[in-house]
């Protein structure tokens, strides 16, 4: 592979990532502004969707942009040890859109209903962190990337 193809292929990833995370913060938007929350076929819908697109946005994010750490495969060493240093908080992430996504799971939405505008809120504070990581690591790829394209 060429050095422009790994640039656009790296594009592409980045691309479908920020792709992902843009569907679940649309969808989180308009969750949360079916507020108060009373179990109505609109408010189930629409979790249903947000809890689906948070899952398919943290595989993206394990796929796009974290899977070079567990291969071994990233050389540039700025971001490699930049990844290593906030992928424990990026994998903190995860669990807590797990957990939320395993309460809110369509089986059992119903039984925990009551909560879910507090949980929901806490899973707002939870998915800004995670943007401010992600965002360290997206920066330090194209950082590196123009570095060499200027070499």
């Amino acid at each position: 592979m060429s050095g422009n193809e790994g640039v656009s292929e790296s594009r592409q990833k980045m691309d479908s990532l920020l792709g992902a995370r843009k569907e679940t913060l649309s969808l989180y938007s308009e969750l949360a502004a079916l507020r108060p929350f009373e179990e109505a076929d609109d408010v189930s819908v629409v979790l249903q969707e947000f809890c689906e697109t948070l899952m398919d946005y943290i595989a993206s994010a394990h796929f796009q942009l974290y899977r070079f750490l567990a291969d071994g495969t990233e050389r540039r060493t700025n971001v490699r040890l930049l990844a290593e240093k906030v992928y424990p908080n990026i994998s903190q992430t995860t669990e807590q859109f797990l957990d939320f996504n395993d309460k809110y799971d369509a089986e059992q939405k119903g039984q925990y209903f009551s909560s879910l505008d507090s949980d929901l809120s806490g899973l707002g504070e939870i998915l800004a962190d995670r943007i401010l990581y992600e965002d360290q690591v997206i920066s330090a790829f194209a950082v590196s990337k123009s570095s060499r394209a200027e070499a």
